[in-house]
């Protein structure tokens, strides 16, 4: 949690937050997935400061066990002075005990966020899916809250201006933002008229751009003449390691050339024949890609 202290942008992490959203499609399933189509509603969990403080909390933890479908969970729910925003104890269940900083006793607009970042350790707990590392295993947690639909009261979270700052989660902004606009290109949803940050909104607006630069790379049609260009002089000198660009090339059995890259849904690679106008379907994902070869 960064509580006045500086807050880190860009995309340090987007490798592992594109490798999370593989995982999540490798475990969950293209049709688990779907299931998480509608996000938290605001109204769902919301906090005015007239709500008594633990019941207010546990009705929160309720609604976010709900959405995630982990009805025979129970969240227990305590206070504590802390460095970090919360924890949970990972036990065998179905009582799970988490700690939120005492900070939110007065910043309760927040605790919604908190919990649904420890309720998704929960989650993932139950589905025995991590990432090796400290580090890397936030990141896939922050990631799933994001792309299972109540990451975006983390991003929320996220305010900073002169004075002071307040960040929860271990993604940057922007990549909360990136990952928020993955998931509302899949759903077609739109996350942004829930922001009550304004920084938030900026935040998101920043990963759209990033996340539509995935929608936007060769061999797919939709990228620009100069990632044409590039791709056309890389096929020349193909099998030729190329670095700097998502794409390779090999040959197959039969000497024939071909060409992967990562589907820009779910970042699985798709490995197609180097031979024009191709189109591909993504197994994972089940994402349609119109190729030029």
């Amino acid at each position: 949690m960064a509580n006045d202290g500086p807050v880190e942008h860009g995309y340090p992490h987007l490798e592992t937050v594109r490798a999370a959203i593989t995982a999540l499609y490798k475990r969950l399933s293209y049709d688990t997935i779907q299931t998480f189509a509608i996000s938290v509603a605001p109204a769902d969990v919301a906090f005015c400061d007239t709500d008594d403080l633990y019941l207010g909390t546990q009705r929160v933890a309720r609604e976010l066990v709900r959405h995630y479908r982990l009805p025979d969970a129970r969240m227990v729910v305590s206070f504590r002075d802390m460095s970090h925003a919360a924890n949970v104890e990972l036990a065998a269940g179905p009582e799970y005990f988490v700690e939120l900083n005492d900070r939110f006793r007065t910043h309760r607009r927040d605790i919604g966020a908190a919990l649904a970042h420890e309720v998704m350790h929960v989650y993932l707990h139950r589905l025995d899916l991590s990432f090796p590392g400290t580090r890397d295993n936030e990141i896939l947690t922050d990631t799933a809250t994001t792309y299972l639909g109540a990451g975006w009261l983390l991003l929320d979270a996220y305010r900073e201006d002169a004075a002071s700052s307040q960040k929860l989660g271990y993604l940057t902004p922007e990549e909360f933002g990136y990952v928020l606009a993955k998931r509302a290109l899949v759903f077609g949803e739109d996350p942004s008229v829930w922001f009550t940050s304004p920084q938030a909104y900026t935040a998101y607006v920043k990963g759209m751009a990033r996340a539509r630069q995935d929608e936007q790379q060769p061999p797919l049609t939709a990228a620009g003449w100069a990632g044409r260009r590039r791709y056309a002089r890389d096929r020349r000198h193909a099998p030729e390691p190329q670095p700097g660009v998502p794409y390779t090339f090999s040959p197959d059995g039969g000497g024939r050339l071909r060409v992967s890259f990562p589907c820009p849904t779910c970042h699985q690679r798709i490995r197609v024949p180097v031979r024009g106008r191709v189109r591909a379907r993504c197994a994972l994902c089940r994402t349609v890609l119109e190729c030029d070869t």
